[in-house]
Order: C-alpha cells, then sequence, then structure tokens
C-alpha cells in the first residue's frame, strides 16, 4: 500500500543538537494520524519538515511513494500537504466570505473588467462549510466573531476546498475549551471521512484518542511508540505520554514534600497528580 505521505529514519540537527532522530511514521488517506509527545518532543521540527520549512538532514521524505525535499510550504501546498496553525491568520473585522478566498479571489468578467465575483464567493462559503457540518448565520459576519473552534474549522474547510489531500493540524486544540475543542476535533472527523489524511500534533492524549486511528508518540526527537487504535488503549497511551518512571519522579517528590511539611494541599495533588481526564461526544 502507498501512502500519502511517509518521512523513514528522518533526521534533524542544529548544530549539536538533535531534534529529530531516525523517525519513522506514515499517513493515510481517511486516517487520522495523531503525533504525540510532550514540549521538546520533536513534534513541532516533524511537521516544519513536512510542510517544507525544514529539510531533514538524513532520511526520506516520500509523497505518493516518490521521494521529495520540499524548500518552501508553497511546494508541499501544491501538492495536497496543507499546514494550519493555531494562531491562524485570519483578519477578525473581515467577513467570513472573504477570510476564506484570502489571496484567492474568485474573478469574473474578462481582461481589465475582472472583478471578485462576491456573490460566488458567498455561495461557495456557505456550501463548503455546510459539507463539513458547519452552518454560519451569514457569510457577512467577521471571523472575529465566530468562537475559537468555529475559526478552526473554517480554516480545515478552506484547506480542503482548495484541495489539500494531507491536512496537517497544529496543537488545533492547544488554547481552547473543552467545548470549543470538541467542535474542532468533530470537524477533524468530518475530514477523515472525506478521504483526507489528517496530521493531529497534540501533547492531549485525551484529545487524540477519540479521533485518532494511528497514534506515534515522539519523545526526546525520537519515536517512543507506534501504535494502531486497536493496539494501545487510552490508558497505556496515557502511561506512554506521561513517560513511566519520569511521571513517577514528580509524583514521588510532591508525596515526599507533603510527608515532610505536612501540607495537605501537596498531598492532593500528589494524589490527583496527572489524574485528569477529558471527554468528547463526537459525532461524524
Amino acid at each position: 500500500m502507498t501512502h500519502l505521505i511517509e518521512v523513514d529514519s528522518v533526521s534533524k540537527y542544529f548544530g549539536n543538537v538533535m531534534a529529530l532522530k531516525d523517525v519513522s511514521a506514515n499517513v493515510s488517506a481517511g486516517e487520522v494520524t495523531c503525533i504525540l509527545g510532550d514540549n521538546g518532543a520533536g513534534k513541532s521540527t516533524l511537521i516544519k519538515i513536512l510542510c517544507g520549512l525544514y529539510q531533514a538532514d538524513d532520511g526520506e521524505y516520500r509523497v505518493d511513494g516518490k521521494q521529495v525535499s520540499f524548500t518552501s510550504p508553497r511546494e508541499a501546498l501544491n501538492v495536497g500537504i496543507a499546514t494550519v496553525y493555531q494562531d491562524l491568520a485570519m483578519v477578525p473585522l473581515m467577513a467570513v466570505w472573504r477570510n476564506f478566498f484570502l489571496g484567492s479571489e474568485p474573478e469574473r468578467g474578462v481582461g481589465p473588467i475582472k472583478r471578485f465575483d462576491v456573490a460566488m464567493a458567498k455561495e461557495t462559503v456557505v456550501e463548503e462549510l455546510g459539507k463539513m457540518g458547519i452552518t454560519i448565520r451569514n457569510p457577512d459576519q467577521p471571523v472575529g466573531t465566530l468562537s475559537g473552534g468555529e475559526r478552526q474549522s473554517v480554516a480545515i474547510a478552506r484547506a480542503v476546498y482548495f484541495g489539500a489531500r494531507v491536512l496537517i493540524l497544529d496543537e488545533p486544540t492547544a488554547a481552547l475549551g473543552v467545548k470549543q475543542a470538541g467542535v474542532v476535533l468533530r470537524y477533524v472527523v468530518k475530514a477523515k471521512n472525506r478521504g483526507l489524511g489528517v496530521i493531529l500534533i497534540t501533547h492531549n492524549p485525551h484529545h487524540a484518542y477519540p479521533v485518532g486511528d494511528h497514534f506515534v508518540i515522539l519523545r526526546r526527537g525520537e519515536v517512543y511508540g507506534d501504535y494502531l487504535k486497536k493496539d494501545i488503549p487510552l490508558d497505556q497511551l496515557v502511561q506512554m505520554m506521561a513517560g513511566g518512571a519520569d511521571r513517577e519522579t514528580p509524583q514521588h517528590e510532591l508525596e515526599e514534600a507533603a510527608a515532610q511539611t505536612g501540607d495537605e494541599e501537596l498531598a492532593e495533588a500528589a494524589a490527583a497528580f496527572g489524574e485528569e481526564t477529558v471527554q468528547f461526544e463526537l459525532s461524524s
């Protein structure tokens, strides 16, 4: 089976600093591949290689089975690899339809009398957002009036409309509340169901697990685990993300400090360490 994109033993160095070492992963159509890891794990470096901001120092990067080396995000976008960052480059006071077509405005007419086809733009925005299950009250409303989750979803629909085959989402739920994070994750499933390969980068396994089909865990620039969903339950994924022994160290330190000081709040913090779980009700 030929994957949409795959990296094989990819490494990246910045001077004497190893950002990635022998990382291998793949993304297939109609699947959500979750790249998980804490800060400094190498997630950002990997996606910058995938979208053309960086070039790998070692290893191979293949698209549709053919080796590539992008030198810019535009080159990656030209073959259908689109990246949606958490801090979306949208103009808050500009209408939804204008943001949707910003930089790629549809035109009507010929020669010097070409003009922005506003009616077509508005109709297309409503139609394309509708395909993703997004209902907007008015395409003329400023994009700044949308919630964070809705803005993420507009960006996803825009990427799909302009030909994305692989959608890279960089921490799309990081600054969102529970409800809005659920909105974004629901549209991730919508994109997958439309046949896209989706790469979801996150440090939160509770956000990744409900929508993911494939989980790649990075730790200190290397692949710490690579699993299909059927092969790893959520609790094991959480434990691997927590780092095993590394996770036990702060909990032990909290318990020791609580015992020495008699501080009840420290004792409660030790008992509750890492137990918070967020659940989302998702519908495809």
